[in-house]
């Protein structure tokens, strides 16, 4: 009989897509394809309905807000964080899906897998290790072999291997670029490496981060990199097909934009990404892909700038057009174009546990600049323009550089995508497999 894994993947239900929902996307997808028996754990708002399946899985999707004021919910909120859960939190499962999901959505929990939802699965686990400094236990009626927590998260399964990723410790390391909880964030890291069974990250170099901070044994953590499964049908299209796409849904001409990735925020250096651009001197556009994440005041004020303002005659009338625009959110199937479109993917951000979107540039024979700290020039692994982040004329420099010169994009290129084999799909369900299987033989 196969061993069986319950999957914490909240991530999976957040109406925006983050880099932890495709980790668990991926690692769900990965376990499942290993012959593992896998049940996905997720947080509900809302009782489970038992009297109408239907109506209980339409309530974990529903977009409307629950009533301003519950007196029965503030009630349970208030018992909660006067005793925690002290009998451990109760995950049921949900009904067979029967509603209908976008496919293409980064954030949708499309599931394959069976899933359990418990009732305010993060904010229980946060009041709990509040009140006792302890991992909130997690009790179902099935029965598991292995849990794996997707992210730091006070959470135990009582008679199961208990694993742990660790993507990255940046409230401790960039304190002033998070509103994490910093002392909430710490006690949770020291006491899960502490207790768990085994833990995983995502770079070799978050993993002698963790080991540096923490002081942890290196037999008891493991680094297993990620992986992107982009579809084959993404793949397949051709310059024209993709220069379509992008004309007629962005405007924007193939190989003649440059491309951010990810929230706006203060680690992803979006001020000096788009000064160094901006002195760089390019004609060519500036487009940021991504929502609003916090402290981004001083980062969406530079994107207004007055300078990055043009104004063009079409023919007919003139039009007002920017040299920087941003994209709050883009399809996954329109995101795959603008990336294999884009004349070169820019991401120097201040630290990163891992950095898909380097990888996905990569995948899609992109060039990518990006920065020389943290695990970028691991990931990168010499098929990248490294740059000082905290150097806006580094940043500069390297965008006159790869504009200009069309041989050094052929090559970036070429060898990105030889070096995005290294992280395949194939490769990363081995290197799950031996972490899974020495903790279950």
């Amino acid at each position: 009989m196969s061993k069986s894994i319950l999957l914490e993947a909240h991530a999976l239900t957040l109406k925006q897509g983050t880099g932890i929902a495709t980790y668990a996307r991926n690692l769900a997808k990965t376990a499942s394809n290993a012959g593992y028996r896998t049940e996905l754990l997720v947080g509900i708002d809302r009782p489970i309905n038992r009297r109408d399946p239907l109506l209980a899985e339409v309530t974990l999707y529903d977009a409307s807000k629950p009533p301003s004021f519950d007196p029965i919910r503030a009630a349970s909120r208030a018992l909660d964080w006067a005793i925690g859960m002290p009998a451990g939190a109760r995950a049921q499962l949900l009904p067979s899906q029967r509603i209908v999901l976008d496919p293409s959505s980064g954030s949708t929990l499309a599931r394959p897998q069976p899933t359990r939802g418990a009732l305010r699965l993060e904010e229980r686990a946060f009041l709990h290790f509040n009140r006792h400094g302890r991992r909130m236990s997690i009790k179902s009626d099935g029965h598991h072999d292995l849990f794996h927590a997707t992210r730091p998260i006070p959470l135990a399964v009582k008679g199961a291997a208990n694993v742990y990723t660790i993507h990255d410790i940046v409230p401790l390391r960039l304190p002033y670029s998070t509103l994490d909880n910093k002392r909430y964030f710490y006690r949770v890291i020291k006491d899960i490496v502490r207790k768990a069974d085994h833990i995983v990250t995502v770079s070799e170099f978050t993993k002698r981060d963790v080991m540096d901070v923490f002081d942890i044994p290196e037999s008891r953590i493991s680094n297993t990199w990620q992986a992107v499964a982009i579809e084959k049908s993404f793949l397949d299209l051709n310059d024209d097909e993709v220069a379509n796409i992008i004309a007629h849904r962005y405007g924007l001409q193939f190989r003649e934009y440059f491309l951010f990735l990810g929230a706006i925020e203060p680690k992803k250096n979006v001020s000096r990404m788009v000064e160094a651009f901006a002195a760089s001197g390019t004609k060519r556009p500036l487009v940021l892909v991504g929502g609003l994440g916090w402290q981004y005041d001083r980062d969406v004020e530079t994107l207004n700038d007055e300078r990055f303002q043009s104004w063009r005659f079409d023919g007919e009338r003139i039009r007002a057009e920017r040299s920087v625009q941003r994209l709050p959110y883009v399809p996954l199937a329109s995101l795959m174009a603008l990336i294999r479109g884009a004349r070169a993917v820019l991401f120097p951000s201040l630290y990163e546990g891992f950095g898909l979107p380097v990888l996905e540039a990569m995948m899609l024979g992109t060039p990518t600049i990006t920065s020389n700290t943290s695990s970028l020039p691991e990931v990168a692994g010499g098929a990248a323009m490294l740059v000082d982040p905290y150097k806006t004329e580094s940043i500069r420099d390297a965008i006159k550089t790869i504009d200009a010169d069309a041989d050094l994009r052929v090559e970036l290129a070429t060898r990105g995508k030889e070096r995005a084999a290294f992280f395949s799909p194939e490769r990363y369900s081995e290197r799950m497999a031996a972490v899974y299987d020495g903790l279950l033989k």
